[in-house]
Formats: C-alpha cells, sequence, structure tokens
C-alpha cells in the first residue's frame, strides 16, 4: 500500500519536482483589458492550456505516480464529469495502467470522446457526478480496482497545490486569488501553497447558484442545488471529506455566480484574451465582475481551471452574449402587404449598415388586418446605439418597428 504523505507546503514542493516531466508549467498572464473593466490588477492562470486542457492533469498525475506495484497491475477507476476522466485516462495511458471511467450520461461529448480517444473504458451512469460516483465504487469493488477520487485523495490535492507554487514565483505579490470549487481539491491545494509561501493572500472559493455544497456544509446548512449549470466541472452535491477542514481554516470566502455571469465570463475570455474557457474555467472571472468592490486595486490572480466547453454550448454562448449586447437583434416589421413592401425595408435597412442574417414573415398567425403584414428580421448590429438609429429610420420612411425580445 502507497504512503499516506502529509498535506503541507513541503509535500506540494516534493510532488512538483515528481510530476514536471508529464504536465505543462502553464503561464500566469496579465491580462490589461480585464484590469481596466474590472478596476482590479487582473491575472489569468492559464490551466486550460495544459495537454488535456485542464489543472486536473496535475492531480491524476500525482496520484497515478504513487501506486504501489499491485494497484498498477490491478488498474484503476475514477468518476468524473470530464476533466479528472480525461487526465486519468491520459496519463494512465502513458504509464500502461488499465483505466475505467465512469462519467454521467449528460457530460458534454467532447469530453466523453478525449477520454475514450486516450484507450480507458469508459461507463456511461446517472444524471450527475454523485450517480456516477455510486456506481464507480460498486465496479471498484466487484474489479477489485483502486480509486483514483477527483478530489477526496491527498496525492490529488498536493499534485494540484502545485497550481500555486507556480503562481507565487511568477508573480510573488499576487494579493488575492479566485478559485472554482467542486470537491475542494483545486482550492485545498491552492490554499496550502498560498498558506506556506504567502500567508498574507486571501483566497476565495466561487460555486454556482445552482450548486452551492461546500458553501453550505461551511454555513451547516442543507445541501440545496439545481438541475444543470454551464459549469459542469464543479457542479458537485457533496464537498470532500479531506478539502473541508482545509478550505473551512484557509479560505476567506466563497462567493457564488450564476448562470448570465457565467456565460458573460465565458464570452469575455473568449472576446477579450483570445482564450476559451469552460463554464468552471470561468468562474472566478464572473466572481470578480460581480464583486469589483471587494477587489478593486488589488493583485488578483483568477484560476481558469480548465477549457473543455462542448462547441454547441459555446456556440449558444456566442450567440445568447451577441444579444445581450445588442449586437444580434431581433425586430419585426410592420408593411403594407403589397408588392415592393419588403424591397423597400430591405433597402432601407442596406442603407443603415445592418447585416440581415434571417426573414421571416407570414399572413396567417396574426391580429393584423388582412392588408398587413409583420416581417421579423434578425440584424447582425454594431450595438445598442446601431439599433436605436435602425429603427428610427425604417420609421421615419413610415414602417412601424418594435424590438422583440426585449
Amino acid at each position: 500500500m502507497a504512503a499516506v504523505p502529509e498535506l503541507n507546503l513541503a509535500e506540494i514542493q516534493r510532488v512538483a519536482e515528481r510530476i514536471a516531466e508529464g504536465i505543462e508549467r502553464t503561464p500566469c498572464v496579465h491580462s490589461r483589458t480585464l484590469s481596466q473593466i474590472t478596476g482590479a490588477e487582473v491575472y489569468l492562470k492559464l490551466e486550460n492550456l495544459q495537454f488535456t486542457a485542464s489543472f486536473k492533469d496535475r492531480g491524476a498525475l500525482a496520484a497515478l505516480l504513487n501506486l504501489d506495484e499491485e494497484q498498477r497491475t490491478r488498474g484503476v477507476i475514477a468518476m468524473s464529469a470530464g476533466n479528472h476522466a480525461q487526465a486519468v485516462a491520459y496519463h494512465a495511458q502513458r504509464l500502461g495502467v488499465k483505466a475505467v471511467i465512469v462519467m454521467p450520461e449528460f457530460t458534454p461529448t467532447t469530453k466523453v470522446e478525449h477520454t475514450r480517444a486516450f484507450g480507458a473504458e469508459v461507463i456511461l451512469h446517472g444524471d450527475t457526478f454523485d450517480d456516477a460516483r455510486t456506481h464507480a465504487e460498486q465496479i471498484r469493488v466487484e474489479r477489485g480496482l483502486h480509486l483514483l477520487h477527483p478530489y477526496d485523495d491527498p496525492m490529488v490535492i498536493l499534485g494540484q497545490g502545485t497550481i500555486g507554487l507556480e503562481v507565487f514565483a511568477d508573480q510573488p505579490d499576487i494579493e488575492a486569488m479566485i478559485v472554482p470549487i467542486g470537491g475542494g481539491g483545486l482550492i485545498s491545494g491552492c490554499a496550502l501553497a498560498a498558506s506556506g509561501l504567502a500567508p498574507g493572500v486571501r483566497v476565495y472559493g466561487v460555486e454556482t447558484q445552482r450548486f452551492p455544497s461546500m458553501r453550505c456544509a461551511l454555513a451547516g446548512e442543507s445541501e440545496r442545488y439545481g438541475e444543470a449549470t454551464i459549469a459542469d466541472g464543479i457542479a458537485v452535491k457533496t464537498p470532500g471529506r479531506l478539502t473541508l477542514p482545509i478550505i473551512k481554516s484557509l479560505i476567506s470566502d466563497i462567493l457564488l455566480v450564476d448562470e448570465p455571469e457565467l456565460e458573460q465570463a465565458v464570452l469575455l475570455l473568449l472576446d477579450v484574451e483570445k482564450t476559451v474557457a469552460e463554464g468552471a474555467g470561468a468562474a472566478g472571472l464572473a466572481a470578480l465582475l460581480q464583486n469589483r468592490a471587494l477587489f478593486e486595486g488589488k493583485k488578483v490572480c483568477l484560476i481558469v481551471s480548465g477549457g473543455n466547453i462542448d462547441l454547441s454550448v459555446l456556440s449558444s454562448v456566442i450567440q445568447r452574449g451577441l444579444v445581450r449586447d445588442g449586437r444580434l437583434v431581433r425586430v419585426g416589421v410592420k408593411m403594407r402587404d403589397i408588392p415592393g413592401s419588403l424591397a423597400r425595408v430591405t433597402r432601407t435597412l442596406a442603407d443603415t449598415r445592418a447585416s440581415v442574417v434571417q426573414v421571416s414573415h407570414q399572413r396567417t398567425f396574426t391580429h393584423l388586418p388582412l392588408q398587413e403584414v409583420e416581417a421579423q428580421f434578425v440584424l447582425q448590429t454594431r450595438g445598442a446605439e446601431h439599433v436605436q438609429e435602425i429603427v428610427a429610420q425604417l420609421v421615419e420612411v413610415g414602417f412601424g418597428v418594435r424590438v422583440l425580445d426585449e
């Protein structure tokens, strides 16, 4: 049986040396634009640049390297919403260890397929991480496999803590860190590193409004959770047994964010920093945007924990973000139902430099007089002011106009 290590800075440093050849030393970059937007000095620790596109590479490799010979021979099993799955599968394949991964049935397709591509046996079970965890425990007993827990494992916590070592090596005067919380492995490791290297640094966790399990546990409240979140990587119902006391003693607060803020943060990282973050990876930025006064003037590090977002989800986030910004708008234009009316509308739109994405009209499902019709246009614009110009121009020409979905 492999030895159980202490959870402290010295062990994190030892693990960092051991895993160095198998992980990327990711950059901690300053964002001038996000700093201007938020009023803080913002640094991004880009763990989405790991080979499997998440910080989970660190803890998974640390745990695999700590296996004894018998455990390596029997193989390992893990349960995961996606990122731990990919990390275990990839590093197990590198080390010649058989891996079985149990994932919730509605895990994003990209995470499932990448896990299979790394040679792991993938079993889809249940709606949530906790459903997958129960099933994984059953399979572990049946097959005699070694469980690699995604957060409640000392080696995993120490592996994630190596992020903190790199942050303080690159930016020793960081004043605050904002870290996503699922089961708590990432923030526990980072908090341990911070307490040893920079005790004055304040470490904040971020959970979603729909899955505030760690915050509820710390407050002694009953668990509450929703059905789904874009931040599926931190949609955990039960906090870790090992991580809870670390978090209780070392972090300053847990901030909650909701779905619109997460979508905004994903889009902002893509638009401003040209970096792809999944919902959980953008949670730190969402929390900063929602709590600007708390961090104003401080040097803040956001852990961008992963970039494994399904392309269809990312596409929806982009489209919805364009709608919120007024760069994609739907307008209804009322006109006489005679030849040439639609052409007059499109000529007016062309004069305003609006780009027509889609146009539709129908004469049956309406309360308009028989001689009138409303055409609906989806337009690409330069923003809210441009939309006002478009509406004003159409009204001036003589059309009735309404902006839909406002």
